[in-house]
């Protein structure tokens, strides 16, 4: 939580950015984006309060920063998540889809707010190319996995796109109610295998 009288974090020479937004992130998951300013950040990590305009010009150019930051760890996670499916034949796909579900729901919670941050970045009017393409990328495994199962008849025929959109869909909500309350967080490793399960089955083509 950002404070007045906490010691100035310390970096070394060259990567303001990034002791920057590793601030920004910190005082987002405690305060929410309404608590981020560059004069509060700059304050925090111990420079004068126009050093981040090098790096940001304004409060939005940070939240995109960070919501780029966001997109990459939650890609980067995601593709760990099915890596061992796509070196080993025959994993099957309800299995890999859990463990995509995982790891999405694992940081939808762990990271509520940086989730909300980039999802309304990238949606916002004005919105970079560059953080539109890093959302694209974030989401490449579930719509490879996705466009994986219609090629061996395990998932519906159609815009690969929207049927992502339709399966994820059950997925986010679940983080979702976990989130809000809804869901008690301990019971979403057992509740995850039932509930893609159960999105499966909707997903499947009908005879």
């Amino acid at each position: 939580m950002g404070s007045p009288t906490e010691t100035p974090r310390r970096y070394h020479h060259g990567d303001l950015r990034d002791a920057l937004l590793r601030r920004a992130e910190e005082v987002l998951s405690a305060d929410g984006a309404d608590a981020l300013s560059l004069r509060g950040i700059a304050r925090d990590v111990g420079v004068s309060h126009a050093a981040p305009r090098r790096h940001f010009a304004d409060k939005q150019a940070l939240l995109d920063a960070l919501a780029e930051v966001g997109y990459a760890r939650l890609g980067r996670e995601l593709d760990a998540a099915i890596a061992d499916g796509d070196a080993t034949e025959g994993r099957p796909f309800l299995d890999r889809l859990v463990a995509l579900a995982r790891a999405y729901v694992g940081f939808a919670v762990r990271d509520a707010e940086l989730l909300e941050l980039m999802f309304a970045g990238k949606h916002r009017p004005g919105a970079s190319e560059a953080l539109i393409d890093a959302g694209r990328r974030a989401f490449a495994a579930p719509l490879a996995l996705i466009a994986a199962g219609q090629a061996t008849g395990e998932v519906v025929a159609g815009d690969v796109e929207r049927v992502s959109t339709a399966g994820w869909a059950g997925i986010h909500g679940l983080a979702t109610m976990a989130n809000a309350g809804l869901v008690d967080v301990a019971a979403l490793p057992d509740l995850l295998p039932e509930v893609v399960e159960r999105l499966v089955l909707g997903l499947r083509p009908r005879p």
